[in-house]
């Protein structure tokens, strides 16, 4: 593990057993489920930087190719 993860302790192990309690106990279930919320999460939030001002976002919300770019760091 690395220190990022060492460091959340219990909150998150708390947030992980959830999870996996939520489906059945299955940890690969939790973990398509998990992807699954994220994706639905990262639609509306592209969404909603579509329809927000251009103007107001000037220097705020960085462009489509620099959101792809820092995920595949």
């Amino acid at each position: 593990m690395n220190a990022t993860c060492e460091q959340a302790g219990p909150p998150l192990d708390a947030a992980a057993d959830q999870a996996i309690a939520a489906c059945g106990g299955d940890a690969r279930e939790a973990v398509k489920a998990l992807i699954v919320a994220n994706d639905f999460l990262e639609a509306q939030l592209d969404d909603l930087r579509r329809k927000v001002s251009t103007g107001y976002a000037r220097g705020r919300l960085p462009g489509a190719r620099e959101r792809k770019d820092e995920a595949d760091v």
